[in-house]
């Protein structure tokens, strides 16, 4: 079976700045707005860690609280990413 790569050009979280994502981290969850994207990080604006997130169909997060800034999260604790709810 062949498998054939295809990159394709602002893919991924460069087609999500400036918009609400979530990123599901190695240890925690984060929320906000995606406002920088480089090679080791991406960058947060009204930012919130998210301790519990309540029923799946919700679209609020049961337990979310704010960050004191912009935060910034390592690409490498990533593990899935998407628009907000």
């Amino acid at each position: 079976m062949k498998c054939i790569v295809q990159e394709v050009e602002k893919e991924g979280l460069f087609r999500l700045l400036g918009q609400n994502v979530t990123l599901f981290c190695a240890n925690y969850i984060y929320a906000g707005r995606l406002t920088g994207v480089n090679d080791t990080c991406v960058r947060l604006t009204n930012a919130k860690i998210v301790y519990e997130t309540g029923p799946p169909q919700s679209r609020e997060w049961k337990d979310a609280q704010d960050l004191p800034s912009d935060w910034y999260v390592q690409l490498s604790a990533v593990e899935s990413f998407g628009e907000a709810r």
